[in-house]
């Protein structure tokens, strides 16, 4: 069981950056595959970066190329997602994630989610 929460949302203008951060229990984090994933309102949850067990292997969205970086630290049982170059149309609310995968883009491969943080880019 992983159970996971998320903090560094908030409110931001054009251009600027945010870290969110995703704390997990457990002992198994290591274990885990971990994806940030995000809704805008009205549209459905999609994927925006992804991390494997190790942090060898990351994949990301291509709108977010560039600009995010996700990371993670297995001591501290933490995720990251380095957000810079923010554009209005980041707007949402982005949950992380964990899947028993070595890494996944679908949310299908997640079995733990968190319960978003809200992440508002004006212009």
């Amino acid at each position: 069981q992983v159970q996971l929460v998320e903090s560094g949302g908030g409110l931001v203008q054009a251009g600027g950056s945010l870290r969110l951060s995703c704390a997990a229990s457990g002992r198994t984090f290591s274990k885990y595959a971990m994806g940030w994933f995000r809704q805008a309102p009205g549209k459905e949850r999609k994927f925006v970066a992804a991390i494997s067990w190790g942090g060898g292997s990351i994949r990301y969205e291509d709108s977010v190329k560039g600009r995010f970086t996700i990371s993670r630290d297995n001591a501290k049982n933490t995720v990251y997602l380095q957000m810079n170059a923010l554009k209005p149309e980041d707007t949402a609310v982005y949950y992380c994630a964990a899947s028993p995968s070595i890494i996944a883009s679908m949310e299908s491969s997640y079995n733990y989610w968190g319960q978003g943080t809200q992440v508002t880019v004006c212009s």
